[in-house]
């Protein structure tokens, strides 16, 4: 009786985790759906507590909605620990921790009542959409975006430290020419004028008086649109070499040449739907 009592307890925590977990499968891409709508509703439900007059009037209304989805959150981060055999890894992962953040400050409230910056941490539940969106069709674009990124990062360290250098060396210029009565105090100071006027962020708390200032500031704002537009070109670069590389390996991999299956992996040895040994591997 125990041993059937253990099996229908795997058997059920099996079917929770094809739900939960399982990305490619109907019941998961389901559950993902209606995850995905429940989190912006939340989201969205937080915003509207922070506007003054939908607040005063639908306050009540507004926490009920919040316990709501804290408790189906709360019922799916049980679920999570309950369906894997490593629950303990999942908690403090990152996903874990984030699930964690998703239903905690609810709860918090009981204890710090009130408080606005513990109400404001549920907005974080925006990060789980990355769980989400880790499904299958969206699995191999991810990849491609993380390699590209991965491969451009010695070129985006240099071009950011190249940034600094221009900015420092701009910064101590624009002081020594504009000088203290023109809002430039400091080395620091006009470092920092110089990064807003390089990114074209243009607060305007400091500006030039002088014409040299004036003419170094023009300079410098349009170098800054020169700028903005090298790191998307590094990565787009790389991300146009990574798709390129992807089709040539899918291009090498064919159907299978006894069932004709196709869609396999690239690494793959033998066809997934009957076994038989892949011919066409790729070549390098």
């Amino acid at each position: 009786m125990q041993t059937d009592s253990k099996n229908k307890i795997d058997t059920i925590r099996q079917k929770i985790y094809i739900v939960i977990y399982g990305t490619n499968t109907p019941a998961g891409r389901i559950f993902d759906m209606v995850l995905l709508v429940l989190i912006l509703l939340s989201v969205l439900a937080v915003m509207l507590e922070t506007v003054a007059d939908i607040d005063i009037k639908y306050h009540k209304e507004l926490i009920l909605i919040e316990w709501i989805f804290t408790s189906l959150f709360t019922i799916e981060y049980i679920l999570r620990i309950f369906s894997t055999k490593k629950p303990w890894k999942y908690i403090f992962s990152f996903y874990g921790i984030i699930d964690l953040f998703a239903i905690l400050p609810m709860y918090l409230t009981f204890f710090f009542p009130g408080s606005s910056a513990i109400a404001s941490v549920r907005a974080l539940r925006l990060l789980r959409i990355f769980r989400i969106l880790n499904i299958t069709q969206y699995i191999g674009e991810s990849n491609k975006l993380k390699s590209a990124l991965r491969d451009s990062r010695a070129k985006i360290i240099i071009f950011l430290f190249s940034v600094v250098i221009i900015c420092v060396l701009m910064g101590t210029v624009m002081y020594l020419v504009e000088g203290e009565e023109s809002g430039f105090v400091s080395i620091p100071i006009s470092i920092y004028w110089c990064i807003v006027t390089l990114t074209t962020v243009g607060f305007g708390d400091i500006t030039p008086a002088t014409g040299l200032g004036r003419f170094i500031a023009s300079l410098i704002m349009i170098t800054g649109y020169g700028i903005i537009a090298v790191p998307t070109g590094i990565v787009s670069a790389e991300f146009t070499k990574q798709k390129i590389k992807g089709k040539k390996k899918v291009k090498a991999i064919s159907m299978c040449p006894v069932c004709n299956e196709r869609g396999h992996k690239v690494e793959a040895d033998f066809c997934f739907n009957c076994g038989e040994r892949l011919n066409n591997k790729t070549k390098n």
